[in-house]
C-alpha cells in the first residue's frame, strides 16, 4: 500500500427517486496519501459533498457500491457498530454549515468533550476539559475558558467553524474531510480558517479531503486536484499541472470563469449541472453544455484517459475544444 491512506474503487452511490436508484456519485475511483491535500472540486450538484458523506458512512438511505478502504480497511458495509469506532477517531469531517453541525442545547466545552469521551475511555473529566481548552487554543479561540461555558448561537460564524475544526481533530484523525469549510465567512475569516487547515496537516500529519467551489482556496491549499461533475471525475492532477495545463473543457471553464487581471469579460458557462434524475447516463455528460462542439468529438462511453504521468482526463472532446469567443488561430492552436 505504502504511502496511500485512502483508496477508493469503482465506488457509486445512489438514491432512489420513485421506482429507481439514480448514482448522484457514479464510478468513482480516488487515492489519497498520507499528508497529502486532495482538493475536490465542482459545481454544485456536482456530487462532492455526497463522495464525502459515502466515505464517513453518513448516508442513510443510499446504495452504496464499490470499495472504500481506509489503510486496508474496508468502510463499504461496515457494521455500523464499528463505523462509529473510527467516525470522529480515525476519520473525521468538517462540515460546511457549523450552526446546523452544532447541538444548539449543548455548551461548546461539553461538544468537544463529547467526541473525546467516545474514544477515550480512560480519560478523566478533568484530563478532558483541559484537552478541550488545549484544542480551543489549537483553532485560535480567544478566552478558551470563558468559550466552554458558551452556547453555538452565542459565537459568530467563524467562531462556530473553529469549534467544528476543533470537534473534527479532538482525537488526531488520520484523514479529514473539509466540505466547503469556508462558504459564508468573510475574506479575513476565510484566510485564517484556511491558515488553520494548513497547520493542522503540519501537526497531525492528516491525509485531508478538501472540498470546495472555489479555485482560490483550492490553488493555495491542495497538492492534487481531482474535479468533478455529474457525479464522474472528469480530471485529476497534481495542483502545477491542473491550473498551467487544463485539459477537459469543463475544467477549462471553470477556470475561464474566474476573474483575472485585464480581463473585460467573465466566460459564463452555458446550461447547469442536470439533476439526477435528467442526468444523461450515455456519452459525455458536459455535451450539452458546450454545444459548439461536434458530437463527433465525444465518446460513446467516456473514460479516464492518462495524458501524461499522474494526469488523467475523460472523453476524447478535450482535444477538440475551444472557446467560441476565440480567434479562428486561437482555435486552429487550441486543437493542434
Amino acid at each position: 500500500m505504502g504511502n496511500e491512506l485512502l483508496e477508493i474503487k469503482n465506488l457509486t452511490t445512489s438514491f432512489r427517486i420513485g421506482d429507481e436508484y439514480h448514482a448522484a456519485v457514479d464510478d468513482v475511483t480516488l487515492t489519497l496519501n498520507k499528508n497529502e491535500v486532495l482538493g475536490i472540486v465542482g459545481e454544485s450538484g456536482s456530487g462532492k459533498s455526497a463522495l464525502a458523506f459515502s466515505i464517513m458512512g453518513l448516508h442513510n438511505r443510499a446504495k452504496i457500491e464499490g470499495s472504500i478502504k481506509l489503510k486496508d480497511q474496508e468502510l463499504v458495509k461496515l457494521a455500523p457498530s464499528k463505523m462509529n469506532n473510527l467516525r470522529g477517531d480515525d476519520l473525521a469531517m468538517i462540515f460546511q454549515d457549523p450552526l446546523t453541525a452544532l447541538n444548539p442545547l449543548m455548551e461548546i466545552g461539553d461538544q468537544i468533550a463529547e467526541a473525546l469521551l467516545l474514544h477515550n475511555l480512560d480519560m478523566s473529566s478533568k484530563q478532558r476539559k483541559a484537552r478541550v481548552i488545549e484544542l480551543l487554543n489549537m483553532v485560535g479561540i480567544p478566552r478558551p475558558e470563558y468559550v466552554y461555558e458558551q452556547f453555538p448561537h452565542e459565537l459568530s460564524g467563524g467562531m462556530r467553524q473553529r469549534v467544528v475544526i476543533a470537534i473534527a481533530i479532538a482525537n488526531k484523525p488520520e484523514l479529514l474531510i473539509a466540505d466547503e469549510p469556508t462558504t459564508a465567512l468573510d475574506v479575513t475569516i476565510q484566510a485564517q480558517i484556511l491558515d488553520l487547515i494548513r497547520k493542522l496537516k503540519e501537526d497531525i500529519h492528516a491525509g485531508i479531503i478538501l472540498i470546495t467551489h472555489d479555485l482560490g482556496v483550492v490553488a493555495e491549499m491542495a497538492d492534487r486536484v481531482a474535479v468533478m461533475y455529474a457525479g464522474q471525475i472528469v480530471e485529476i492532477a497534481d495542483v502545477t499541472t491542473l491550473f498551467e495545463n487544463p485539459l477537459h473543457p469543463y475544467t477549462k471553464s471553470l477556470l475561464n470563469s474566474v476573474p483575472a487581471e485585464g480581463q473585460d469579460k467573465l466566460h459564463v458557462i452555458q446550461g447547469i449541472v442536470p439533476s439526477l434524475k435528467n442526468l444523461p447516463r450515455k456519452g459525455c455528460r458536459f455535451a450539452a453544455r458546450i454545444p459548439w462542439i461536434d458530437e463527433s468529438a465525444h465518446e460513446e462511453n467516456p473514460v479516464l484517459h492518462e495524458v501524461s504521468q499522474g494526469h488523467f482526463v475523460r472523453c476524447t472532446c478535450h482535444a477538440h475544444f475551444y472557446f467560441p469567443e476565440e480567434s479562428k488561430e486561437e482555435q486552429t492552436n487550441g486543437i493542434s
